[in-house]
């Protein structure tokens, strides 16, 4: 083959006709390609996360959902100052830009109030200790009811009204009342009837000191 034999090539209008449509359908490929990526990964379709915080979860759903996002539930804790069902925290948080179609995951309030085993305070604690543990534990104290017996000496604990046992449970937050002793000792007869007699003065009734002359 000569030297312009091997440039001939250069006139032939078929190769460069070939050659553009080779190069037309490579890059048809690429730009396809580029755009299924961004329709498949949402590219350029943000969207905030709306701010759902304190919603019941059937709107916070429904929230979600018009934005194109889907909501989760991933957790649950509780808190007292929270009505029961409602969302506490969400993540990704409200206000950060993420792609339609991401799971929001979000963590609610307990519906019940979950239950909690009283400390062991009863008659092993003064009512200084007691009161310590109690509220450390969470557990809301209202006014003692006090009790003969040592003085600011833990007796027992109730809960409406009733005395609680060691170990039990009982909802978390809840109002309880120390049995506390006021100093009094032991209880005393309420009888005003009975008359405590000296020791060693006899039982039984005294003869009337007069008798009967007429006894013959």
């Amino acid at each position: 083959m000569t030297f312009k034999e091997f440039f001939s090539f250069r006139g032939n209008r078929f190769f460069w006709g070939n050659l553009l449509a080779m190069v037309l359908i490579v890059l048809a490929v690429v730009l396809g390609a580029l755009k299924g990526i961004d329709i498949y990964t949402h590219h350029s379709e943000a969207v905030a996360v709306p701010d759902i915080k304190g919603m019941g979860l059937a709107e916070a759903s429904k929230m979600l959902r018009n934005s194109h996002l889907i909501g989760l539930v991933s957790d649950s804790t509780y808190r007292s100052d929270e009505r029961a069902g409602c969302v506490l925290e969400c993540n990704p948080p409200a206000g950060q830009r993420v792609k339609q179609g991401r799971t929001v995951y979000l963590t609610v309030n307990a519906m019940s109030t979950p239950l909690q085993e009283v400390p062991d305070v009863a008659d092993n604690s003064s009512l200084r200790q007691a009161r310590a543990r109690l509220l450390a534990a969470g557990f809301q104290l209202d006014e003692n009811d006090s009790i003969p017996g040592e003085r600011d000496w833990v007796y027992g604990v109730k809960y409406q009204g009733r005395m609680l046992l060691q170990g039990e449970k009982v909802p978390m937050g809840s109002h309880l009342t120390l049995l506390v002793g006021d100093g009094g000792g032991e209880l005393q007869p309420t009888d005003s009837t009975a008359v405590e007699k000296p020791e060693g003065e006899s039982q039984t009734p005294a003869k009337s000191t007069t008798e009967d002359d007429n006894w013959f």
